[in-house]
């Protein structure tokens, strides 16, 4: 029953690994393979000299790690909150609206987010304005200081009902006699949830974080590129928009490979060194 999947993913995942002979290359397009000069780490030491790459970076490590902390507390406490929810029609009605936005194209999702933040007549403006807290609109979209922390609410608003999911599942999985045994033990509310929930579902936040960071350079396509413009360019641009611009807008192919591939190098040391680290401290891990 594996063979099928087996088979599509060394088609279609290993395969294509072929490519990053591109990246040793001064790759032109349309030239047989044999007739490609080969550069060695050319591209490598380029890219890693080049002080717009140094940029780019950061801003990938910074939205990945907002992204990361929001995502988790955001999730984690949803969830912990839906489960203390005894009404089950309300749970429900919380349950779906936080699961929708998850399923607006981020191409729908950027314009909310545009209009919302709006200088002129946007709503978050209005709002602070109206509490006397700034005395003229803000131009959240055209100060890159702001981009990191638009991101990061954005990525929570659309996904955080998504991410309540397998913990909700999790749990389920909980023995409800161990909150009967602490509440005969005088156990409050607050005190079963730090003593016996989060306990109970420790296992799959460990598991998730540790797939979390083997993707720690992975922000993101289209928020970034749909929400960046000139003045935040120096906050919005991420790895994979540099990939993009080096790739297709200045046709400088192997560059952009270079870059994919020291993104993948780095993912899969950070997922080993995860799960390692988990071993070493005695907690469920991937492998």
């Amino acid at each position: 029953m594996s063979i099928p999947f087996l088979l599509w993913l060394f088609v279609f995942k290993y395969i294509p690994l072929w490519g990053w002979t591109i990246a040793f290359q001064n790759f032109k397009p349309g030239k047989p393979f044999g007739e490609q000069k080969w550069v060695g780490f050319q591209q490598f030491d380029f890219m890693f000299s080049d002080d717009r790459f140094v940029t780019v970076l950061r801003n990938t490590l910074a939205m990945s790690s907002i992204n990361f902390v929001l995502g988790f507390v955001t999730a984690i406490t949803l969830a912990l909150l839906l489960n203390e929810l005894r009404v089950v029609l309300f749970k429900r009605v919380v349950q779906t609206i936080s699961y929708l936005p998850h399923f607006i194209s981020w191409v729908v999702a950027a314009t909310i987010i545009q209009t919302t933040l709006s200088a002129d007549g946007g709503v978050i403006n209005e709002i602070l304005m109206g509490l006397g807290w700034i005395s003229e609109p803000i131009l959240w979209l055209g100060e890159g200081k702001y981009f990191w922390g638009i991101i990061g609410v954005s990525e929570v608003w659309k996904n955080v009902g998504w991410n309540t999911i397998i913990y909700l599942a999790a749990l389920t999985t909980i023995d409800t006699s161990q909150y009967e045994a602490a509440e005969i033990d005088g156990a409050g509310r607050i005190q079963k949830i730090w003593h016996v929930t989060l306990p109970g579902i420790r296992p799959v936040i460990i598991i998730l974080m540790i797939l979390t960071l083997g993707q720690i350079l992975e922000t993101g396509f289209e928020p970034q590129y749909l929400l960046g413009n000139g003045p935040n360019l120096d906050y919005s641009e991420n790895l994979e928009i540099f990939i993009l611009k080096y790739g297709m807008n200045l046709g400088n192919y192997s560059l952009s490979v270079a870059a994919g591939i020291f993104k993948t190098v780095i993912s899969i040391v950070l997922l080993f060194s995860a799960n390692h680290l988990a071993k070493r401290l005695g907690q469920d891990r991937l492998f």
